[in-house]
């Protein structure tokens, strides 16, 4: 267990460092995720007629929480493992002790840790400007939010890396990816509450884990009413369902990968 501690925290601090260099970059990728802020403005226009169960508040409030779930469940694992095997990268990696996956987590966990500053900056700039939306939510709600974000990362993470094996049959495996971001958008809150939602479209979205990745958490943190029981069940078992098609397609793909060195 020491060793694996040490492996770790060597890695998180090595990639950590190297997260640094490129802080200046790290503000336009924290600016990156701020998609949700424009949707903020429209959406809270749209509720000055009364016709959402939303208030402009809520609107507010709700995007926010977007806008931060969006800077700790940010994924890209698919474009470097790509880029690891389509160029023969991942050859020196497979000769080393751990899987080749943990590197990307570290990096990950460490862009977390660098970015958190900046998104910080920019949520309080957002109470300056828009002070009525401030408000303090309960330390339980606190408390089950990091837990859901924290499963909603692994489980992004989970299907990200899943498509990226798809890099040992196509060159092209980023291309699953953009096709899934067109339901993600739409479909995990991040451009509208589920709440707006028709109870027969939400019904159906409900049965896909696109919105426990965003209106999940973010439905926790501002008081919207959510099935905790449901949620959480299906943020574990989506994650279950694609570890273990992720660890099949591993195995299969290793036996054609054909890199340098391999």
């Amino acid at each position: 267990m020491k060793r694996i501690i040490r492996k770790a925290l060597t890695l998180l601090a090595v990639y950590y460092a190297y997260i640094l260099e490129y802080r200046a970059e790290m503000i336009l990728w924290v600016l990156s995720g701020s998609l949700p802020i424009i949707f903020m403005g429209i959406w809270i226009q749209a509720a000055q007629g009364g016709r959402f169960n939303l208030t402009p508040v809520d609107f507010a409030r709700y995007f926010l929480v977007v806008f931060i779930i969006r800077q700790f469940t940010a994924v890209w694992v698919i474009w470097d493992f790509e880029k690891e095997v389509v160029e023969g990268k991942l050859s020196p990696r497979l000769l080393q002790p751990i899987d080749p996956v943990w590197h990307h987590v570290a990096i990950h966990v460490s862009d977390r840790l660098a970015r958190l500053q900046f998104a910080f900056i920019l949520v309080a700039l957002f109470f300056i400007l828009y002070p009525q939306a401030f408000w303090v939510p309960r330390l339980g709600s606190v408390l089950l939010f990091v837990l859901s974000v924290l499963i909603a990362f692994i489980l992004r993470f989970t299907i990200q890396y899943t498509f990226a094996m798809f890099a040992f049959w196509t060159e092209r495996a980023t291309a699953l990816e953009n096709l899934w971001m067109l339901f993600y958008l739409f479909l995990s809150g991040m451009i509208a509450p589920l709440e707006v939602f028709p109870d027969s479209v939400r019904a159906i979205v409900m049965l896909t884990p696109f919105p426990y990745l965003i209106d999940f958490p973010a439905s926790i943190l501002i008081g919207l009413p959510v099935d905790f029981g449901r949620g959480f069940l299906a943020l574990v078992g989506w994650t279950l369902i694609f570890l273990v098609l992720n660890r099949w397609l591993w195995r299969m793909g290793l036996k054609r990968y054909s890199g340098m060195g391999a």
